[in-house]
């Protein structure tokens, strides 16, 4: 009678078998740690600017409304980054000569643009419209936090796919009134998710979770 002889290879499983139990779960943990990390969602990513321009003193101590600045908000999917000329209409009078301001001179004087780095910078698979968001009562603290208390801004959430479900999932937790959207210190009258689900129900907003919704 024959017997079946396993191959000299399967002597090294239990050694194998080892690694892969001991190496697996080191494994896991690291690629959970690094892809929750601030390093890979952008969470705190603040850019040098090629001007110093301050949200705090513009939006929040002087109270410049975010459209004034981002005019398109309402309208595109884009929150349109403002022409020198928006700049100007202010620094042609206050602080003049101001050497922090001598590349919006300079942009001002030769028609070109002033090369602002941007912050929140979504991957080109991902569709994202402001305008769907802030005409339905999305306030921009939601997404880009205290704008108005920050020197210089930075990315205040992952905007990662997760967190942006989290938000088509149960909208009741950022919702207010649209003529609040760009009032960075609202609060709601109410508890905010009891206020968010009437907002809900009067507006009828039920946000799609379908794939194609962001991804086109």
């Amino acid at each position: 009678m024959k017997l079946f002889v396993f191959p000299r290879w399967a002597n090294k499983t239990r050694q194998l078998a080892g690694v892969f139990l001991g190496v697996t779960p080191v494994y896991l943990t690291a690629l959970i740690w690094y892809g929750a990390s601030p390093k890979t969602t952008d969470v705190g990513y603040q850019p040098k600017q090629p001007v110093p321009y301050s949200h705090a003193l513009h939006s929040g101590e002087l109270g410049l409304d975010c459209r004034y600045c981002h005019t398109t908000v309402e309208e595109t999917g884009h929150a349109a980054i403002p022409p020198t000329e928006t700049c100007m209409n202010c620094h042609k009078v206050v602080h003049p000569t101001s050497p922090k301001l001598l590349p919006i001179r300079e942009s001002y004087a030769t028609n070109s643009a002033v090369p602002w780095v941007k912050v929140h910078d979504l991957p080109d698979y991902a569709y994202f419209d402001h305008s769907a968001h802030v005409t339905r009562g999305i306030g921009c603290v939601s997404c880009h936090g205290r704008v108005d208390q920050m020197e210089e801004v930075y990315q205040h959430e992952s905007l990662s796919m997760g967190w942006c479900l989290d938000c088509h999932r149960a909208p009741e937790q950022h919702l207010r009134p649209v003529s609040e959207v760009t009032n960075m210190s609202w609060k709601p009258p109410e508890d905010q998710l009891t206020y968010g689900k009437r907002l809900r129900e009067e507006n009828n907003i039920a946000p799609s979770q379908d794939c194609s919704t962001c991804h086109r």
